[in-house]
């Protein structure tokens, strides 16, 4: 099973670019810059990424991101995790990224898409990874600072295809941005959001009928629903699931009791995901072994899982066949 998985083409949806950040590399990158942090070593610093719930690891995850100046720390970022995309068999990723987490701190919109964009096309030609950008709004600042993101983003929309919602869920529910979602719709940006993670069900129902999300990132809460459960399914939405981050931040206590296995047999399009795998203990991969071992899925289970991370992605039909096509073939030649 290992080999398997290992080998098996897949498409990664749920990836948050600064949560990949290798203790390693923040550490070359924060020197580079002459910047300051708290910690006197790699080792340190890997300690340090030890959480007991979602805030604990947002306060670090902010301060590393802190260490980010330059064009060239955007790239270098992105394309050391675009590397391990490659190596992991993962044909297609579509990266989140929030612009907020450094416009704020002064660092201008376009060295953050630029680093990114480049990393990303250098990745595809290079490297045989495609890529889209997901741009995030943080929900615990208000709509006005979406819309100011937004509106920095205008220039540069040929190289961002999404737009979505993270950071703190409790307390800042998918409504209070749903102005700022209908003006990015209009701007032609396709809408998903995270929900269901920390919130309830109601903030999946808003995410879902509020902002109007064609995707569901996390989405665990939504079993709390029955109808919410029927409605997710006939919508034929998909649910970014992330295993070894829900347990490092207690969302779920032990992978053994994790709800992907009920979901799958509700009906409910799930896909397997990192999220911040610096963080989280794990690229993608680690992922679909763990969560594997966990619920003894099968190989087939595990097939249909690689096979809604193609066809629920935003690529363009013709892409989602080529890839969905490889995925035929290696099934069929290793069942």
């Amino acid at each position: 099973m290992k080999n398997f998985i290992e080998n098996l083409p897949k498409a990664e949806l749920h990836l948050h670019i600064e949560g990949s950040f290798e203790p390693k590399l923040m550490f070359e990158i924060a020197k580079r810059n002459n910047i300051t942090i708290p910690y006197n070593s790699v080792e340190e610093i890997e300690e340090a990424y030890k959480f007991d719930c979602l805030q604990d690891f947002l306060d670090i995850y902010y301060q590393g991101a802190g260490v980010l100046i330059n064009e060239q720390d955007f790239y270098d970022l992105t394309y050391s995790y675009l590397q391990k995309c490659a190596s992991q068999n993962v044909r297609h990723t579509e990266i989140m990224f929030d612009p907020q987490t450094h416009t704020e701190r002064g660092i201008s919109f376009e060295t953050v898409i630029n680093g990114i964009s480049k990393a990303c096309d250098d990745a595809e030609e290079k490297l045989g990874v495609t890529s889209l950008l997901i741009m995030s709004y943080l929900r615990h600042l208000s709509e006005d600072d979406a819309f100011k993101t937004l509106k920095q983003s205008i220039p540069f929309k040929d190289k961002i295809t999404a737009v979505g919602l993270d950071s703190s869920e409790k307390g800042n529910p998918p409504s209070k941005f749903k102005n700022v979602y209908e003006a990015s719709v209009n701007e032609g940006y396709i809408p998903v959001a995270h929900a269901g993670e920390e919130g309830s069900a109601d903030y999946v129902w808003e995410a879902i009928d509020i902002l109007g999300i064609k995707r569901i990132d996390h989405g665990n809460n939504s079993l709390q629903d029955e109808k919410l459960v029927e409605e997710i399914v006939k919508r034929d939405m998909a649910l970014t699931v992330c295993p070894l981050s829900n347990t490092a931040l207690q969302v779920v206590d032990d992978l053994k009791n994790h709800p992907l296995k009920k979901m799958m047999d509700l009906g409910l399009k799930v896909t397997i995901n990192s999220d911040d795998p610096a963080y989280f203990g794990g690229q993608v991969n680690k992922n679909y072994l763990e969560i594997q071992k966990a619920l003894n899925l099968s190989k087939e289970e595990i097939y249909n899982l690689a096979k809604n991370s193609f066809q629920y992605s935003l690529l363009d039909t013709t892409k989602k066949q080529l890839y969905l096509n490889e995925l035929e073939v290696y099934y069929t030649n290793n069942k």
